[in-house]
């Protein structure tokens, strides 16, 4: 699966909003927070996190397609195909993402091939599934200075890792996003999925403000790297 609808959409809103002034810590408010003209903590700019997930509590049944998942890592990671890597991982690959704030919606934009995410904050219910999206459905409201979004609706075909961590299509996803500063935001995300993992579990880390002068998203994608490797092998195999 390629994802040039998602990237025609993210060039298009790139091009709406100037990178520059979208990358720029905004003014500050005396409570030290950047805020929007609606009051809400300011997100808006380029991030991007410097670590991944940890050990998960597998269910019995669900640890031996773990484990066959990373024996075959190398050809069957979505990463590997050029697939959207869905949510969690997006968050925390080691690719910069923006993010564009609204009083109806947050989106985000992301170097990696291109993605897009729209968490809708207008107080719109999930869509009636079941559904199965790459990017899940997301629906945000704020509680206090924190940004709180629960995302449903996945398709299996994502892992949270290189290393074949997993989930099924009832994935549950409870993220937060606070803003500590105007150059951190506390990331932590709650994973609930009954038919893989014993227990919700989480993870938390930071994202840090890319301040570089004229700082924007590039171009990465996956697919056309994958395209590149098979042409590759191809290529060995009639020498």
């Amino acid at each position: 699966m390629r994802h040039g609808f998602a990237f025609a959409l993210a060039t298009a809103i790139l091009l709406v909003v100037p990178i520059e002034a979208a990358a720029r810590p905004p003014a500050q408010q005396a409570s030290g927070l950047p805020r929007t003209p609606d009051a809400k903590p300011n997100l808006q700019g380029i991030w991007q996190v410097l670590n991944t997930a940890n050990e998960l509590p597998y269910r019995p049944e669900a640890l031996s397609k773990k484990r066959q998942n990373f024996e075959n890592r190398a050809t069957a990671d979505p990463d590997s195909k050029g697939y959207l890597l869905g949510v969690p991982r997006i968050m925390y690959m080691p690719f910069p993402f923006q993010i564009f704030q609204t009083p109806d919606y947050v989106g985000m934009t992301f170097e990696y091939g291109g993605a897009y995410r729209t968490i809708y904050t207008n107080g719109t219910p999930h869509l009636k599934g079941p559904l199965n999206f790459w990017m899940g459905d997301s629906r945000g409201h704020w509680e206090g200075d924190t940004l709180v979004v629960d995302v449903v609706h996945f398709t299996d075909e994502t892992w949270f890792d290189r290393a074949g961590n997993f989930h099924s299509e009832g994935l549950h996803l409870v993220e937060r996003f606070t803003l500590a500063d105007p150059d951190h935001i506390n990331y932590e995300v709650t994973i609930e999925d009954p038919a893989v993992f014993t227990r919700p579990w989480k993870m938390s880390m930071p994202l840090y403000r890319r301040k570089e002068r004229n700082v924007q998203l590039l171009e990465y994608d996956p697919g056309l790297l994958s395209d590149q490797d098979q042409a590759e092998r191809e290529r060995k195999k009639t020498n």
